[in-house]
């Protein structure tokens, strides 16, 4: 009797795979509006050391990728891993819609 189950590799392929690419994409978008706008509602400190946050997270997510991929997407990360990176791009939204909504009511 045949499964059409996935194997465990598949799923690590199908789920945390996307995901550390999504990790990648927000924290470099977040580190762009954080780096080239001042943001009135942040201070200079409050800027800086989240800019410092997401460039240590976006090294970890890089590191976390490169060995998922060398060892050929056999090995997943801890939940614990990846709970910090998602309350970092849940807070990095809250800031780009606070600045998305101050914008709209300057125009």
């Amino acid at each position: 009797m045949s499964s059409n189950n996935p194997t465990e590799t598949d799923l690590l392929k199908q789920v945390l795979q996307p995901l550390l690419i999504d990790f990648q994409y927000w924290f470099s978008r977040s580190l762009y509006l954080l780096e080239s706008e001042e943001l009135s509602f942040l201070t200079e400190q409050e800027q800086a050391d989240l800019i410092s946050e997401i460039k240590i997270a976006q090294q970890e997510v890089n590191t976390a990728k490169l060995l998922f991929e060398a060892t050929d997407c056999k090995v997943g990360i801890e939940s614990q891993t990846l709970f910090p990176w998602h309350n970092l791009v849940a807070r990095c939204w809250d800031i780009s819609r606070t600045q998305r909504n101050l914008r709209s009511k300057k125009v």
